[in-house]
């Protein structure tokens, strides 16, 4: 049996691992008409995934295909096999498995096109339509709302106590002790503890739903016919947790910003279609966005704690630029809540002035 045709931008660390491919990927590409020269990359992620290209063969019914590859010692297929499932019965946009080889982490998957939301909003933004901006957010929220209403969560893991925790315990860990070198003493800890407390008990106090994680631009893609008209992606870690989790990350998202004004307006939209659909929101706006805000806040320290790791442990230091707009984040929404005061104090010397100004 003949590899596919090398291609030198595609590298293979593990020789095995790289003929179990070529195995398995040139069967894969008869039974479905692909061309197996035209492989190439498509995108890596934060995780230890990445994904591959390839083109339909002359009068193939495909016109293209996304090839997951994730090592197994690293990386489980079967999660996002299984919520996949769960996403399409509920009618959401997910690529179909056309193709698998689980227990060497390749599937081979439906191609929701090359038109991520992040950079359809980010070129928007840039030339300054909003209209086009408000557009592709209106048809996310419209797509989160049918996810939440539709999508069963009731088997997936739990967004417990222990899971936030470990979560927030990432920015002490990775954000402030090995990114910035501080240490953290019995004063520090002493601000910290409560403020972890109230934020967990804030996230445990909502109602719970389908929760995505990362419900984000870059994870959506504005497809094109016949693909959905918003596709979701990096799926495979939903749990069933707090109502507000995939909207603030919608809203406060890690590539691009809002205006506030802009932001409530979205969550207005998302808040009055949530209770048109029978979600279970809160009656009063007011205590959805403080809901909302705070479980921003426990969302925005794990992503500053899992920047500075991918940093330092996985060698992917292109995510640390953004530490500015986070750390923004948090501050501004800190200032608000009394509650949250003793975070402020934590977070302005580790911010310092010129983090401080960049995002105000």
């Amino acid at each position: 049996m003949s590899p596919p045709a090398d291609t030198p931008t595609i590298p293979w660390p593990d020789a095995a691992r790289r003929a179990a491919f070529d195995d398995w990927f040139e069967a894969a590409s008869r039974r479905h008409g692909l061309d197996p020269a035209t492989l190439r990359l498509a995108s890596a992620d934060a995780s230890f995934r990445r994904y591959l290209r390839v083109d339909g063969a002359p009068g193939s019914e495909l016109a293209s295909a996304i090839v997951m590859d994730a090592p197994p010692a690293l990386e489980d297929v079967r999660p996002f096999i299984a919520v996949g499932q769960i996403l399409r019965d509920a009618g959401v946009g997910v690529p179909a498995v056309l193709d698998s080889a689980v227990d060497s982490g390749f599937l081979l998957l439906q191609d929701l096109g090359q038109r991520p939301m992040l950079r359809e909003l980010q070129t928007a933004a840039a030339a300054g339509d909003a209209r086009r901006c408000d557009g592709l957010m209106r048809e996310a929220i419209e797509t989160l709302v049918q996810l939440q209403a539709r999508a069963q969560g009731s088997a997936l893991p739990p967004y417990d106590d222990a899971l936030l925790r470990r979560e927030l315990q990432l920015f002490p860990d990775w954000c402030v002790a090995r990114e910035l070198g501080a240490a953290w003493g019995e004063r520090e800890l002493g601000l910290w503890q409560p403020v972890a407390d109230r934020l967990v008990a804030s996230a445990l106090s909502q109602p719970t739903v389908f929760v995505h994680r990362d419900f984000m631009p870059r994870n959506l893609m504005v497809g094109e016919a016949p693909a959905p008209a918003i596709g979701v992606l990096d799926f495979q870690d939903a749990v069933r947790g707090p109502i507000t989790y995939d909207v603030v990350c919608l809203l406060r998202d890690a590539f691009i910003g809002w205006d506030e004004e802009r932001e409530i307006d979205w969550a207005v939209r998302y808040w009055q279609q949530a209770r048109a659909a029978g979600l279970p929101v809160d009656d009063d706006f007011g205590e959805f966005w403080r809901a909302l805000e705070w479980m921003g806040v426990q969302r925005h320290l794990k992503v500053l704690g899992i920047f500075c790791r991918l940093k330092h442990r996985d060698g992917k230091p292109a995510y640390s630029a953004e530490l500015p707009r986070f750390f923004g984040y948090v501050h501004r929404v800190a200032v608000r809540y009394r509650e949250l005061a003793p975070l402020v104090r934590l977070i302005e010397p580790l911010m310092g002035e010129r983090r401080l100004e960049a995002f105000y």
